[in-house]
């Protein structure tokens, strides 16, 4: 299985840069066309595709629905404008040389076309632009960041549920590492990405709950610090969940869902108008779901509601209010994973620890999000937004004490509680906005970020969990009565008997991206003041100040190609205590990147290749010399040190060819530790980075004929050179190479939808996993399992 995986990225390479624009392109001219495309209501419309008839040549419009071509010859051509949701429209216009012809077009809104063009869009695997969360107004092709997005189209393609199922395998390096079924942990260019949710930091040490896709529009991953753009984050980067708003266009959607291990799935989405004047719009998304496990007495049923109301007060003023609640209940922490004193995967992947009457853990996730938008005219505007996160955990952790010194075959379970608030309280402000100065244009950002979390965890009480006789290679289960199981005093509150975290911090940035040579070149130059302040509860009181510079240049090689490169840096808070009760300093990086991004036939696929080189500080590793008291669990980390990471990364993304459109990417990535107080371990890899990560997913369809609307989809994920998430020696073999094959075939034919995906086709033991004292422990996926969505669409 070697062999034929070595040869993927000359491929990949290959197809890159050796597809020469094969399409009838119109000669070179110096005639410009620039317009503006909006809606019957008069409202501008962002990533409308705009094509040349018969050519290679289209763009996208931005978020002011405006668009141009340039370097046209004289004469006449007619321009085709699509959009998901509206008619396909056509406009002839007349080009002259060395003169700019305007344009503008209305789209109107079709049922027909809804229904057709929302499954069978060319466009959906692919994106032009980022979100407003990110605060940027510069086309992805532009930016001088590597910032990859993951349509809900591609999600649905997928069948993706939940942060936990996949996601990562869309962008290059991503990789999910470890879980507890209630938050997602993903890893790129050698640590964890930070997690955010329209624009905002809900990273906790433990948290929040993963994010529903019912509720999701697309995930924005931002390769790299990008402090200017958002609150504080890993200089990996981070990726940003943004959720579902109103689009101003009545419609909807239900579906119903089924599959393997007695997954019951329900979803309703509402788009809408609350008045006829078209200015107080809504969206609603519900969702119900019940899962099970190929682990007995493992589940994770949920519910999620998430309305949305937006307030047009006029033509540039918005005022956005959503509120986000997710329920799940799921069995105790810790029972997803296996434990052996001999090797990793000598045990049956449904094999668990719990037992059948432990109680469910419990969480509650509440969000209040709002958002102020005020467009002073078409080149400045101010948003301001303030959110408040509640994450409320009441529930119990199962774990290991150990096993018989005279047969490892024997282990004593111990059980725990696990309960936990967290709180995270945040706002921002900033403006952008547009302004030439002579022959240079500004495209400028300022604002202000604040954020405060707090965040509560009580795992101090355990006992023993049945006999020291549970032996793992023949479990019996039931022998636990529930007058063995402990009762937790949860008398106090958990504020009194928990342990805090707190992080506070206010930031100020500003940036001003300098356009040259009729913005062909672009200069990047920005700053972030940051002070950062944690309380603990052991030491003290700790307050850091810094500031980060980043500079970028960016240049257009022509309209669909641009080159950049980008030096940057972060600074993080590093949250809790040593094992002997001492904070953390917070964690310093840089972070230096040269990249190419190219947009194929008129944007149909895109392409883009980073290279890069990143040095943390102040770095956080696994302390498996001094064991939790209480526990006996290694659950504190130390301050190890100093890590490197260099990689790169090719990701390719859209329509390759007509009907056949593909995600394929490839990372290699060498992260290995740098500097640390214990010699020992200098020249380590990073725990939790994997050298070789490569993964295709195509889907196509057929468009004509009785078969239109069928769709094949097909993928594979693979991993060489993998370590444990939790803490790598250079004694320790890594965990061996990993491949699993996924595939789907759906149909789509007017409002009606259904989607069949198998995943792990070959049946595989897939796992993650880590040294575990004188063992291991893993955690050990689902073999062949399936499942099948049915959709309606009104």
């Amino acid at each position: 299985m070697k062999t034929p995986y070595r040869f993927l990225l000359p491929f990949f390479l290959s197809l890159l840069f050796s597809l020469p624009l094969l399409a009838n392109n119109p000669e070179e001219g110096t005639g410009i066309i620039k317009g503006t495309v909006t809606t019957s209501d008069g409202k501008t419309v962002a990533d409308v595709s705009v094509q040349i008839k018969g050519t290679a040549r289209g763009t996208l419009t931005d978020e002011a629905g405006r668009f141009e071509l340039r370097k046209l010859a004289e004469g006449s051509y007619t321009l085709e404008f699509s959009y998901a949701g509206f008619a396909p429209t056509e406009q002839t216009v007349q080009v002259t040389e060395g003169k700019i012809t305007q344009a503008s077009v209305q789209l109107s809104i079709s049922n027909k076309e809804l229904s057709t063009v929302v499954v069978t869009s060319n466009r959906k695997f692919r994106a032009g632009k980022v979100s407003p969360s990110l605060r940027l107004t510069t086309p992805i092709l532009e930016a001088p960041q590597n910032i990859q997005v993951i349509t809900k189209g591609l999600i649905t393609d997928q069948q993706s549920f939940d942060m936990l199922e996949g996601i990562q395998r869309n962008v290059s390096g991503a990789q999910k590492v470890e879980h507890w079924d209630n938050y997602a942990r993903i890893n790129m260019r050698g640590s964890q990405l930070t997690a955010f949710r329209n624009g905002v930091n809900v990273s906790m040490p433990w948290g929040p709950l993963t994010e529903d896709m019912s509720m999701v529009d697309r995930i924005e991953f931002v390769k790299g610090p990008a402090g200017f753009m958002l609150a504080n984050g890993e200089p990996s980067g981070f990726y940003n969940v943004v959720t579902k708003k109103p689009s101003g266009i009545s419609k909807g959607e239900a579906s119903f869902s089924l599959g393997s291990f007695d997954l019951y799935r329900t979803t309703l989405d509402l788009d809408g108008k609350l008045s006829k004047d078209g200015r107080l719009l809504y969206r609603l998304n519900l969702m119900g779901q019940l899962k099970g496990s190929h682990r007995d007495f493992e589940y994770n049923n949920r519910y999620s509601i998430v309305p949305v109301i937006k307030y047009l007060v006029d033509d540039n003023t918005s005022l956005t209010l959503e509120y986000t609640h997710q329920f799940s209940q799921m069995n105790v922490v810790g029972s997803n994973y296996s434990f052996s004193n001999r090797a990793y995967a000598d045990l049956p992947r449904n094999f668990t620890t719990s037992e059948a009457n432990l109680d469910p853990s419990r969480i509650k996730d509440n969000s209040v999000l709002a958002i102020f938008d005020h467009r002073f005219n078409d080149a400045w505007k101010f948003t301001a937004q303030a959110s408040y996160l509640n994450y409320n955990q009441v529930g119990q952790s199962i774990w290991p004490w150990g096993f018989a010194q005279t047969n490892d075959s024997l282990m004593q379970r111990g059980i725990s509680i696990w309960d936990a608030l967290g709180t995270n309280k945040s706002g921002q402000m900033f403006l952008n906005g547009e302004v030439s100065t002579g022959g240079i244009v500004h495209r400028i950002l300022g604002g202000v970020d604040m954020g405060h979390k707090d965040y509560y965890a009580d795992w101090n009480q355990g006992a023993a969990l049945g006999g020291p006789n549970f032996n793992i290679y023949k479990p019996v289960y039931g022998t636990v009565t529930t007058a063995d199981i402990p009762v937790w005093d949860r008398s106090k509150d958990i504020r009194e008997r928990g342990v805090r975290y707190n992080n506070a911090y206010r930031s100020f940035y500003a940036q001003d991206e300098l356009g040259f040579l009729d913005n062909k070149l672009r200069l990047t130059l920005a700053g972030r003041y940051t002070t950062n302040k944690d309380i603990n509860p052991y030491s003290g009181n700790s307050t850091k100040s810094k500031f980060t510079p980043r500079a970028g240049l960016s240049y257009s090689i022509n309209k669909s190609t641009a080159a950049y490169a980008v030096y940057d840096q972060s600074f993080v808070a590093n949250f809790g205590a040593d094992w002997q009760g001492r904070s953390f300093d917070p964690q310093t990086a840089t972070n230096m990147e040269l990249g190419l991004k190219k947009d194929w036939f008129g944007g149909k696929w895109n392409t883009a290749i980073a290279a890069y080189q990143i040095t943390r500080n102040n770095v956080l590793t696994a302390d498996l010399e001094h064991a939790n008291p209480a526990t006996g669990q290694f659950t504190y980390q130390r301050q190890s040190g100093q890590t490197q990471t260099k990689g790169v990364e090719v990701d390719i993304k859209g329509e390759l060819v007509r009907n056949l459109e593909a995600v394929v990417n490839y990372a290699f990535t060498e992260a290995v530790v740098t500097r640390d107080s214990d010699p020992r371990i200098v020249g380590n890899q990073v725990a939790g980075a994997t050298r070789h990560i490569q993964n295709s997913w195509l889907s196509y369809k057929i468009t004509d004929g009785k078969l239109a609307g069928l769709r094949f989809s097909l993928g594979y994920q693979y991993q060489a050179g993998r370590s444990s998430w939790f803490v790598f020696d250079k004694t320790e073999s890594g965990l061996p190479e990993y491949f699993r094959l996924d595939g789907g075939v759906s149909y789509n034919t007017g409002k009606f939808g259904v989607n069949l995906n198998v995943n792990n086709l070959t049946n595989k033991y897939l796992y993650s996993g880590a040294p575990n004292g004188a063992g291991y422990y893993w955690q050990a996926e689902p073999g062949i399992n399936s499942r099948v969505t049915v959709a309606y669409r009104f």
